[in-house]
């Protein structure tokens, strides 16, 4: 990818958490040590069930007054009521800040020379986050900056952007992030997975040395015990046929039971969807693994921008 590209990202979420204790209430609550994020940096992180699956993954940065949490919209609402019901007497608000900011995606070679000059600000590194009176600019691995503008502010972004680069619509980010290996947690995956089975262990996401939040126990003993069978691998599926979040995926060395499920996928621009799919780790070495049934379309594995091991 080389051609610079923005886009506006309809379908994220933004939540905000301010107030005395929010950091302390997050780092009990999430997978990623808060306890150490820095202010004007993010990471990836996850909130998770008693028994360790995932109800939501996100970005998650702070600023100097409070935490905000990107997280898909359809998600957002669940996920507020979920964190609000462990607040009790906590010094912690959580408000659904969507409304205020218009989240814009750039990508492309000199996104950082186009977001400097459009926004007067473009971190340095990765998940460095900087700020202006109206915006927030986080960076992104593979040369990639999301700005979290003011509402008011958005169509001058956007238009200075508009003269520096080409618009593109909110799949090609979603594909981006497919083929950065980054996963969406989706209505259709909630609870599907532990965070490691989409490799959030991997990126940063999960702290083995962190105190307990939900589900930490069964985190933390796949990765001490070795215990985990399913990774997140990226493949391309031919076809016409877009695949689906929950769809299930088979393998000859499963026979007729499932051996992976699809997490995302998105349009290709050669061809085909690509998608990033959550598979027994057995079946991704064997190969042949199949869409749907044990006849569909096969999944060509790709590699990911990071090492994932060949077993636990």
């Amino acid at each position: 990818m080389s051609a610079l590209r923005y886009t506006t990202m309809t379908g994220e979420g933004l939540l905000s958490l301010a107030g005395q204790d929010a950091g302390i209430f997050l780092a009990n609550l999430l997978t990623c040590d808060v306890s150490t994020l820095a202010i004007n940096h993010g990471t990836y992180g996850a909130h998770c069930t008693p028994k360790g699956r995932m109800l939501a993954n996100f970005l998650l940065w702070r600023s100097e007054q409070s935490f905000f949490m990107q997280l898909p919209s359809s998600l957002l609402d669940p996920i507020q009521k979920q964190l609000t019901k462990f607040i009790l007497r906590s010094k912690v608000k959580a408000t659904d800040a969507s409304g205020d900011w218009t989240m814009i995606g750039v990508a492309g070679k000199d996104s950082a020379a186009l977001v400097q000059r459009v926004i007067g600000q473009a971190p340095q590194r990765v998940r460095e986050v900087a700020h202006t009176s109206d915006a927030m600019v986080i960076r992104l691995p593979g040369d990639r900056f999301e700005i979290a503008v003011a509402k008011e502010k958005a169509p001058q972004i956007l238009d200075g952007l508009a003269t520096g680069a080409e618009k593109t619509d909110p799949e090609f980010w979603e594909w981006l992030d497919i083929r950065a290996g980054i996963a969406t947690i989706t209505p259709a995956t909630q609870e599907a997975f532990v965070p490691q089975m989409v490799n959030l262990d991997l990126i940063g996401g999960v702290s083995f040395e962190k105190g307990c939040y939900p589900g930490q126990e069964i985190v933390a003993r796949m990765h001490y015990r070795g215990t985990l069978k399913q990774r997140m691998y990226l493949a391309n599926i031919a076809g016409t046929e877009k695949p689906q979040p929950g769809d299930k995926l088979y393998s000859p060395h499963f026979g007729e039971q499932t051996c992976g499920t699809i997490v995302n996928a998105a349009r290709a621009p050669d061809a085909g969807f690509d998608a990033l799919a959550v598979i027994q780790i057995a079946s991704a070495v064997k190969g042949n693994v199949r869409h749907k049934t044990p006849g569909g379309a096969a999944l060509n594995l790709l590699p990911l921008p990071y090492a994932v091991p060949a077993s636990e």
